[in-house]
């Protein structure tokens, strides 16, 4: 049984109670956003030990770190690196995008690895199936397509990018367009070329019924995925990214029908002034489904330090209701992230991701930052390391460029905080003795 049918049923599952914990609300308040829809529990019963999550309204903003082979870089010794990592500094779930080397072997052993839901895009791996048998993407069969969504979800699966909204109306629309990047999407790309080539329609969308049925069976939550999303800033909301967007927000009704959780996957490059736009919009359209996010990056010209315009944008996003946020590294347009790329990527989406939560009222996420001034003030610098969301940085700055004072080095005996606080402390005692 799926979760979202548990819910619809009035079961509290295990998952619904460790969550409902752990995110400081109702159980039966977790189970009613699942029922409806608004909030999903990516966790195939078939991946073992997976701490759960819950991802949409009312819950604590999530983050996803991908990681993942490449041709150039098909070494499988350096993603467990990365995903060691990625645990280490908490991130929330794993995208496994490997398209290098064995990817059933990676993949197989990220599974074993990760206790946290892992997310596919199994057109990658139909794609290579496509190349190997065929020898090229676009000769890749329905088939291959659908065994291959059934074979992972087999594995243990959590989460699943299909690219269903994708139709041929859209590209139509593309194709009037005039584009500055075009498609960017590697999986909008590889259905884009499909398309054109056979002269066909999406199968994910032509035969969306059957992915809905291996869905349920194995309880996989399908990220509806943005397949033409905007690579550029000046491609921002442009027709094809709202044809499709209007696409998903009637599957996700259809996913619903069925008992299928779903979420929806959100625009790359926006400006600033159009993010808060863009997340209203996903949201009116997708009927408030949970959004997935990638960035948004807000300006094109950093590559290097994306990771920080994708925190810029996600802040934004997941303040104006975005539930998910996929990091971005420093590697972003330029090549394969590292092992520390990926360290990077992931701090600054949560810092993003925590950022919005005290906007939205999370449960829980103010008293963090309450405390931590609090330990500030007092300058105990152990019960500061409890708080922050690096500890292990926080400890090697503080080793390597520790004070005489109290203080931190950077001040020292000049602090602010603790000059003001000695003067009010004995002007207390003063007022106290003069009474």
């Amino acid at each position: 049984m799926t979760q979202i049918k548990a819910a619809k049923q009035g079961n509290i599952t295990p998952a619904m109670k460790s969550i409902a914990l752990e995110e400081h609300i109702p159980e039966e308040e977790l189970a009613g956003l699942v029922s409806s829809g608004k909030a999903v529990i990516p966790l195939n019963p078939a991946h073992s030990s997976v701490h759960a999550i819950g991802i949409g309204k009312h819950l604590r903003t999530k983050v996803n770190v991908n990681i993942g082979t490449s041709e150039d870089f098909p070494q499988l010794e350096e993603e467990i690196k990365k995903v060691e990592i990625s645990l280490k500094y908490k991130t929330d779930t794993l995208m496994d995008l490997s398209t290098g080397g064995d990817v059933k072997k990676i993949r197989q052993k990220i599974l074993e690895t990760a206790n946290v839901p892992l997310g596919t895009v199994p057109v990658y791996e139909a794609a290579l199936k496509a190349i190997s048998k065929r020898s090229s993407i676009v000769n890749m069969t329905e088939e291959d397509l659908f065994s291959t969504i059934e074979e992972q979800a087999k594995e243990g699966v959590d989460f699943m990018t299909v690219h269903a909204g994708l139709t041929a109306q859209t590209i139509d629309r593309l194709k009037n367009q005039g584009r500055t990047a075009g498609v960017v999407s590697r999986g909008g790309a590889f259905h884009t070329a499909w398309i054109i080539h056979n002269q066909k329609e999406n199968p994910l969308f032509t035969h969306f019924d059957r992915l809905l049925h291996i869905a349920h069976k194995y309880d996989i939550t399908l990220s509806l995925g943005d397949g033409l999303r905007p690579g550029s800033i000046t491609d921002a909301t442009d027709r094809p990214q709202i044809e499709e967007l209007i696409t998903l927000g009637e599957l996700v009704k259809r996913a619903w029908e069925q008992d299928v959780q779903v979420m929806v996957e959100g625009p790359g490059h926006i400006p600033l002034d159009q993010v808060e736009m863009n997340i209203k919009l996903q949201k009116s359209l997708c009927h408030d489904a949970p959004f997935y996010i990638l960035g948004p990056l807000v300006t094109d010209i950093a590559p290097g330090y994306d990771h920080i315009v994708s925190a810029i944008g996600g802040a934004i996003g997941a303040a104006s209701g975005a539930d998910f946020l996929c990091y971005v590294t420093p590697s972003e347009h330029l090549g394969l992230p590292s092992v520390e790329d990926v360290k990077e990527g992931l701090m600054a989406s949560k810092i993003a991701a925590h950022a919005a939560d005290i906007v939205k009222g999370v449960k829980g996420a103010l008293e963090k930052d309450l405390r931590l001034s609090e330990a500030r003030k007092q300058l105990d610098w152990e019960k500061q390391k409890k708080y922050v969301l690096d500890p292990y940085k926080f400890e090697d700055i503080r080793k390597k460029r520790r004070s005489k004072s109290t203080a931190c080095s950077m001040c020292g005996d000049f602090c602010a905080i603790k000059i003001v606080s000695d003067l009010l402390d004995s002007s207390r005692k003063t007022d106290g003795d003069g009474k």
